[in-house]
């Protein structure tokens, strides 16, 4: 892979791009509200396995093509393949599971840039990332009370630690969409912008923390990951203090004391 490329994938509803230290994931199935179907959560995937092991790649933002929808869940247009018997439903829903999980756990911090409707499981795969940037014309809903669908505890779960136990229960309870200025004062975005500067905005976020020291930004990840863990005793506190005392033994340590004492930028090496 080299900076400011395209990675290949076995279906063009997702591109993957990295530009600069920045991996882009884009649900490019416009026409569906980028509605996603087996083949392409196979290729987020892949997308996501092959930033995890570049090491120029910092930041990975997840986004939505077309301009009306960020993800708005499962593409019904599948259903009759993909969740047509038991069996395939079971497949289905561990795979779906396995990529949210891989978000949620992602070892670099994450980034959903949302324009339009974020629904289902979108907004699952939205509560998945570490940061939510949305544009003023918003929606997020979770309307399975209205189709009679069953969602898991993980879902849930992030819902919750997303907007709180009374939002969380508001939202599933009546199924209603809202806003992304509410969305932002319930914490379920960290911020709203016009539809024309949500990309620059992004861009610069995700610059920012990837001009950052990797091993400590990395480091923070794991540790919020952990505390966020729905069973407290399934924490590695020794891996947490492991990873710590590493952010003190290298050399992007030395580098930062050294640049903050010369009133320059640091360069950060991840080492």
């Amino acid at each position: 892979m080299t900076t400011d490329s395209d990675l290949t994938l076995p279906t063009d509803k997702i591109l993957a791009q990295v530009r600069g230290a920045t991996g882009h994931v884009i649900f490019n199935n416009p026409e569906r509200h980028n509605a996603v179907s087996l083949e392409m959560w196979d290729a987020v995937e892949e997308a996501l396995s092959a930033f995890a092991e570049d090491d120029r790649v910092r930041v990975v933002v997840l986004s939505g093509a077309g301009g009306k929808a960020f993800v708005s869940g499962a593409d019904i247009s599948k259903f009759e393949k993909e969740r047509g018997s038991k069996e395939a439903t079971e497949h289905y829903n561990a795979r779906i599971k396995l990529v949210y999980t891989l978000i949620e756990n992602y070892p670099k911090p994450t980034i959903a840039m949302i324009d339009g409707h974020c629904i289902g499981g979108g907004l699952n795969l939205a509560c998945s990332t570490d940061i939510r940037i949305a544009s003023a014309k918003s929606r997020f809903a979770m309307p399975a009370a209205k189709l009679a669908l069953g969602y898991p505890f993980d879902a849930i779960r992030r819902l919750m630690n997303a907007v709180g136990p009374g939002a969380a229960k508001q939202m599933m309870f009546s199924a209603k969409s809202i806003d992304a200025e509410t969305a932002l004062r319930l914490g379920l975005v960290q911020e709203v912008l016009a539809e024309d500067e949500l990309a620059a905005r992004v861009d610069e976020l995700a610059g920012t923390i990837a001009g950052n020291a990797p091993l400590t930004v990395r480091t923070m990840k794991y540790i919020a990951t952990q505390v966020l863990l729905a069973d407290p005793s399934a924490r590695d506190l020794d891996r947490c203090d492991e990873m710590v005392a590493a952010c003190f033994a290298s050399e992007d340590y030395v580098e930062g004391r050294k640049a903050f004492m010369e009133k320059r930028k640091p360069d950060f090496k991840g080492k």
